[in-house]
């Protein structure tokens, strides 16, 4: 039977042993001996769900609240999600992702490049000089908050 056939077969015994109950879970006594890796895999999934189901709320928010403050304390103020746009990196993007977007739209926006043409050189160094400031900007922040 080639791969087709096989995974044709577990998908349509997945479907046929399905239960509609509200815990919405296969029915382990009909996969016995076909897949003991299969049998094994869904019983873990059993013991998982069964220790998430118990598992206090409580606990569950202290984690999502101590989470919170700490991914919070490493997020740059909203003052410079313009700067982060205008490198095309998104917000809170880490030190070296900043830095080759940074280098990338110097090289095409840099005034040297442009120096032919008057008009074309007047937009690339202020392009050039709103890159420098934004990238100044995220960079000072890092310094300061350790970000």
């Amino acid at each position: 039977m080639g791969v087709f056939g096989r995974l044709g077969k577990v998908i349509s015994s997945y479907l046929n042993n399905f239960e509609n109950d509200t815990s919405s879970r296969l029915k382990t006594s009909s996969y016995t001996n076909r897949d003991p890796d299969l049998d094994t895999a869904y019983e873990e999934l059993d013991d998982y769900l069964n220790r998430r189901e118990s598992r206090q709320p409580r606990q569950d928010f202290e984690f999502e609240r101590r989470n919170a403050q700490t991914t919070a304390g490493n997020m740059p103020p909203e003052e410079l999600r313009a700067d982060f746009e205008l490198l095309g990196v998104p917000f809170g993007a880490d030190d070296e992702t900043c830095k080759t977007a940074y280098k990338k739209l110097l090289k095409i926006h840099h005034p040297d490049r442009h120096t032919g043409h008057e008009g074309n050189y007047k937009k690339a160094t202020e392009k050039s000089a709103k890159i420098n400031a934004a990238f100044d900007r995220i960079e000072n922040w890092r310094k300061t908050h350790g970000g």
